[in-house]
């Protein structure tokens, strides 16, 4: 798996989110700032409501742009696709459980969550960009090659070797 392939995938993905907040932020605004919600009494909130909305997909707006930032900053500092020592922010991993089914994570400061699919959109393995601040982040930070790590609840835990790292 190309690491910078994956990552201007990521990107692509986060720029695609960035431009629809923008959009619903626009549509947001001009609906709290429509003449139609003015209040005609005390008891009409849509307006109020409207209001609330414009802000909230204005905090959106904001985070979908440090998102972007922060996998635009990765890409320009992926360098080659060689293993690494040390899972930490900006790892692309491999996980493999007993049975050989295979999971990939990319460790990324924000946008944990985020699924993209690498090759072919029918085809192609599915990446899951999680945070080092998640459960499994915080699991994964700072192993390496050939380690073992749990995952799920205390009554059903699945393991997971690290199968590759880069």
């Amino acid at each position: 798996m190309n690491k910078y392939k994956l990552l201007k995938q990521v990107v692509m993905a986060l720029e695609r989110d960035y431009q629809n907040a923008i959009a619903a932020a626009e549509r947001a605004h001009q609906s709290a700032t429509d003449k139609e919600n003015v209040a005609e009494n005390k008891y009409d909130t849509l307006g109020l409501e409207a209001a609330y909305l414009a802000e909230g997909q204005s905090r959106r707006v904001m985070a979908c742009e440090e998102e972007l930032r922060s996998f635009q900053q990765l890409l320009e500092s992926s360098g080659n696709d060689e293993e690494v020592d040390e899972i930490g922010v900006g790892s692309l991993v491999k996980l493999e459980d007993e049975i050989g089914a295979v999971k990939y994570l990319l460790i990324g400061r924000l946008a944990g969550g985020l699924k993209v699919k690498y090759g072919d959109h029918n085809l192609g393995q599915e990446v899951m960009v999680i945070t080092p601040s998640s459960p499994l982040g915080k699991a994964l930070m700072g192993l390496g090659l050939g380690d073992q790590v749990d995952i799920g609840t205390a009554t059903d835990k699945k393991s997971y070797q690290v199968a590759a790292c880069y």
